[in-house]
């Protein structure tokens, strides 16, 4: 399988970016590929396409899957896997939000709770370090929170809330 220079560039700067976000490059490239790709493809286009090994395009599938990105799906006829990514970007961008949070917020919550409790309980604790962790705590709450509202709103109205853009702020005044 042979990649136009556009796909090639798109999949691999997707790649570039994965390795920022803290996910394996070849897992975003694969991601990227199976995006733009019109049809399903077979493990082993991934693997021509990408020239990557079969076991690192096998294992970064699993992953893919485990994510809700990608999924298996099989072709009339033909018994062998084949696996699509979603098409929605947005439902891609709530998707890849709602996993972040998974792994990232929620333990971060935790901690932060934890940490507002017992430094209330120190009393050599200076109070501006008090303050500045229960101010890290609210800010990463109200950051949780406004996540599991946005994630309800349906995706003809959160694109128009995101096109309003700065112009939101004179609602809200």
């Amino acid at each position: 399988m042979k990649l136009s220079p556009a796909v090639e560039k798109y999949v691999l700067h997707w790649g570039e970016m994965g390795t920022r976000w803290g996910t394996n490059r070849t897992v975003a490239q694969i991601q990227a590929l199976l995006y733009l790709s019109p049809e399903p493809l077979r493990a082993d286009q991934i693997v021509d396409a990408l020239s990557v090994a079969r076991s690192n395009v096998s294992t970064s599938i699993r992953e893919l899957q485990s994510y809700g990105l990608v999924r298996m799906t099989h072709v009339l006829g033909d018994r062998r896997d084949y696996f699509e990514s979603l098409h929605d970007v947005w439902e891609l961008f709530r998707v890849i939000i709602e996993q972040r949070k998974h792994r990232e917020l929620n333990p971060t919550l935790t901690m932060l709770r934890s940490c507002a409790e017992e430094v209330e309980q120190e009393p050599g604790t200076d109070p501006v370090t008090k303050e500045r962790i229960r101010n890290m705590l609210a800010f990463v709450e109200t950051t949780s929170a406004w996540y599991e509202d946005i994630r309800e709103i349906p995706t003809k109205t959160l694109t128009k809330i995101m096109k309003l853009g700065r112009g939101i702020t004179r609602i809200v005044k």
